[in-house]
């Protein structure tokens, strides 16, 4: 048959990725969303203490760079870590659907679509980093909705656009409404809260 590999090398792979996969979204998810939103706690409180370094200490802005950046400058001015974060969310987001149904997925998907444009603005200015062509004629690189809403403000508010449904879908995942179907082999809801009894 056309386009299937007989190799039996790439046959042990794919069934070692669907293996990986499926066990992500079966016995290993709990873990694997709590090690998830570590991740993005962890970011999170740097984009507050970005702004709080801004608002309230009064920094300057380009002097700014959070916790990390107090002790890494020159990383935080990276574009390949903001874009690497970028793309460990979207990883991580679409890793952890398969186990989210019902309202949980309305919600995850929402967090999922936000990121992947998130995801294009940050490969933007990766993009622009790589080559030294910046848009519009800046002077370092500028994401499209950049030219509207400042870097820190915009960021923090992309981040919380994501934040919210994510956390909107673990908690109807975790505990689902009356009548929703439970995702099969998840163990993220409690028995006590679990409930598939119909309206």
């Amino acid at each position: 048959m056309a386009g299937k590999s007989n190799d039996p090398q790439t046959q042990e792979r794919v069934l070692a990725v669907r293996s990986v996969l499926e066990a992500l979204n079966g016995p290993w998810h709990k873990r694997a969303m709590q090690v998830f939103l570590v991740i993005v706690l962890a970011h999170w409180a740097e984009h507050i203490l970005q702004a709080y370094q801004v608002y309230v200490m009064g920094w300057p802005r380009g002097h700014s760079h959070g916790g990390l950046g107090l002790f890494f400058p020159w990383l935080v001015k990276s574009e390949l870590l903001h874009y690497g974060y970028a793309l460990v969310m979207l990883v991580g987001l679409a890793l952890l659907r398969p186990a989210f149904v019902g309202l949980a997925r309305r919600w995850w998907n929402v967090a999922l679509a936000i990121q992947i444009w998130h995801h294009l603005e940050h490969a933007l200015l990766f993009g622009q980093a790589l080559t030294g062509d910046n848009l519009f004629g800046s002077p370092v690189p500028i994401s499209l909705l950049q030219v509207v809403v400042p870097r820190v403000e915009l960021h923090l508010f992309y981040n919380a656009a994501v934040f919210v449904p994510m956390v909107m879908g673990m908690l109807y995942h975790i505990y689902p409404k009356r009548g929703e179907a439970l995702s099969l082999g998840c163990n993220c809801y409690t028995s006590k809260r679990a409930n598939t009894e119909s309206l």
